[in-house]
């Protein structure tokens, strides 16, 4: 059996997969299986991956698309190994990947996982410098190096870590149950913050061992709002012994219900919208956004939509904007 499972699910990215696959078969650590996870894709993707001839691939192809985590979970039933890693078909891991983690889960007995930095790249393959340093700055990932000391503040509060880039011992997995489909869009916080709750021991290594793609497919309303009601399920659906800990986790919840409230409104789901911002100023009283939100959802669609664009005109661009709209 190989020591490392790697899987990558997949979905109408067959543009995309080839430089994610190859990135595994280029590593310099060669004892592995790669299994790609098909969620039902409608594209070419079936015939890109036909043209691999490596005994090493595995492809499960799922006969409709049953969601993210329910594809993923099937990659991860299939896995054989030791050691476990799941990334995105539109990502990539560097050369030394899995040599240089393997080595970490090999000499540290005590790690459940170990985590990596990891690059920015833009819809050319291209390393953007500049955003790589700003998300890792902007996640805390720069004052992270080896054993992790509080990992459900550096999951749950920091969210510093990320799965795509991270090589975990496959029983540590099993005893959480990996992907919990309620969690779907948000299965990878979900994960990393239940392995703290169990008490599992994290480890960063302060290396860029993995690409993290920024393009214009990745965002919609719809995924928006898919992701930010996961994210409410998870977040309360916790429970931490410490009070701390609980007020911070009632305030998270208070303001990703506020997020979820607005986008609800702009979609024009008004009375779930309003009922959700209703549900946050509980927690966090009625802040700007709360209230603006809730004067929004008596405008017609039209002027709701017009005055979200002025405001997104007017906010300038974060890191992630400035790459996904780069021109290419």
């Amino acid at each position: 059996m190989p020591k490392v499972s790697v899987c990558i699910p997949t979905y109408n990215r067959a543009n995309l997969l080839p430089y994610a696959v190859n990135s595994v078969l280029n590593q310099t650590y060669q004892d592995f299986e790669l299994i790609i996870c098909d969620d039902g894709s409608t594209d070419n993707t079936a015939e890109i991956v036909s043209e691999w001839n490596d005994p090493r691939i595995r492809y499960l192809r799922q006969p409709v698309n049953g969601g993210r985590s329910r594809n993923m979970r099937s990659g991860f039933e299939a896995a054989t190994g030791d050691y476990f890693i799941k990334f995105d078909d539109d990502d990539a891991i560097t050369p030394e990947f899995l040599e240089k983690t393997v080595q970490v889960l090999d000499t540290e007995s005590s790690v459940d996982f170990v985590c990596t930095n990891h690059w920015i790249i833009n819809q050319n393959n291209q390393r953007i410098d500049s955003a790589t340093q700003e998300n890792s700055i902007k996640w805390g990932k720069d004052k992270l190096n080896g054993i992790i000391p509080d990992l459900i503040r550096e999951t749950f509060i920091n969210q510093s870590l990320q799965v795509g880039s991270t090589l975990f011992r496959r029983d540590c997995l099993l005893e959480v149950d990996f992907m919990r489909p309620e969690a779907d869009g948000c299965e990878d916080f979900d994960l990393l913050v239940r392995l703290a709750i169990t008490d599992k021991k994290g480890y960063f290594l302060p290396e860029y061992l993995m690409e993290y793609r920024f393009h214009g497919g990745q965002t919609s309303l719809r995924q928006n709002l898919h992701f930010l009601k996961a994210k409410v399920f998870c977040i309360d659906s916790y429970k931490f012994p410490d009070p701390e800990l609980e007020k911070l986790r009632s305030h998270k919840l208070a303001t990703t219900q506020q997020v979820l409230g607005l986008r609800l409104i702009e979609n024009g789901d008004t009375v779930e919208g309003r009922k959700v911002l209703q549900a946050s100023s509980q927690v966090i009283g009625n802040d700007k956004k709360i209230i603006l939100g809730l004067i929004m959802s008596y405008l017609p669609m039209g002027l709701r939509k017009l005055a979200l664009d002025i405001f997104r005109q007017l906010r300038p661009q974060d890191y992630t904007e400035k790459v996904r709209e780069a021109k290419v």
